[in-house]
């Protein structure tokens, strides 16, 4: 490693072809074991790292921020970013950043597969088969059409976007909540509504925001008693979204029909978990953007603005643009 170039802590596995390309340009420090790093293996790291490449699962808070007086970024491997304090980032300098856009399609692709599995009953059907109770004379329970229903969007964003395109190319209607209440031009055929008017129409609502302060626990109790006994929840954003526990007990006690989740409250999820006892909710181990395509578009996209911050140069993709130029 020559001296002088900036030093790099990778935080996740990656292929020896990125990392080459950030090798050719910084002094590398590469996490080894399974997971995520232990606290006191970050703590160090980050006691001299100027950058870190990670997934949203490493949690860089206030405490690690502050001891880290030569961090000038944290590129995530991810859309999300709810693993890093923005506002400590901000202040402290540190330009943090994300992948959005690249993995869109990937998500919204995966959404409207869960959409369909549970209006037709897809996961209960293959049970069916496998467990030998295809008998003459026995038959499953039918499951019911996408088209001519309405799909209420949480979050429409490039995602919720990419969902509402898809949709609408099955017959569905569309309803969305967002901050702004015009949608975008090409998703014209949207139509706003307040929170809890979505979720008194919808059939399905699918929930595209990020995990904020504001959006930990959108839907919650209150929120799931307002939906139609026959409608279905699907998350693919990030599981704080929704309170788990309340999920849990409207689907036991028949409130709505049913779930998809691709992320949880806590992941992965335990073995005592309830959430595991329920038939009629589907449950994937956080594969949203799980293609090799749009995971390699993501590591790339990850590098760029990982190199771009240690050039000096504005990043693709900064979540705090604020912080972009700083000295540190």
């Amino acid at each position: 490693m020559s001296a002088g170039r900036p030093r790099v802590y990778i935080a996740l596995p990656i292929p020896d072809g990125a990392l080459a390309r950030i090798e050719a340009q910084c002094a590398v420090e590469r996490f080894r074991g399974d997971g995520t790093p232990s606290r006191d293996e970050l703590l160090a790291a980050l006691a001299e790292a100027e950058g870190v490449l990670g997934s949203a699962q490493l949690q860089i808070d206030a405490e690690a921020l502050a001891s880290s007086p030569r961090l000038r970024v944290v590129s995530n491997f991810g859309v999300g970013f709810d693993n890093v304090d923005i506002a400590a980032a901000t202040q402290r300098g540190i330009v943090v950043c994300n992948t959005p856009g690249v993995l869109s399609d990937a998500v919204a692709d995966l959404t409207l597969g869960l959409i369909l599995s549970l209006a037709r009953r897809l996961p209960e059907s293959e049970r069916f088969v496998r467990e030998g109770r295809w008998l003459p004379g026995e038959t499953m329970t039918l499951g019911t059409d996408v088209a001519g229903k309405t799909l209420g969007i949480v979050g429409l964003g490039r995602i919720g976007q990419a969902v509402a395109r898809r949709a609408q190319a099955f017959g569905m209607a569309v309803v969305f909540h967002d901050q702004r209440q015009e949608p975008p031009a090409d998703a014209g055929f949207c139509a706003y509504r307040d929170l809890d008017a979505l979720l008194s129409e919808s059939d399905v609502v699918s929930l595209h925001v990020n995990l904020t302060p504001e959006t930990e626990h959108l839907i919650g109790a209150r929120e799931l008693a307002m939906m139609k006994p026959s409608a279905y929840l699907i998350n693919t954003a990030r599981g704080g979204v929704v309170d788990q526990a309340a999920l849990v007990a409207a689907v036991k006690e028949g409130r709505i029909a049913g779930a998809a989740l691709d992320v949880f409250e806590r992941e992965p999820l335990a073995a005592d978990e309830p959430i595991l006892n329920l038939p009629n909710v589907i449950l994937l181990p956080h594969i949203g953007s799980g293609t090799v395509e749009t995971r390699s578009a993501m590591l790339d996209l990850a590098i760029d603005n990982l190199l771009a911050v240690l050039r000096g140069e504005r990043p693709p993709c900064p979540v705090n643009l604020e912080a972009v130029g700083q000295k540190r």
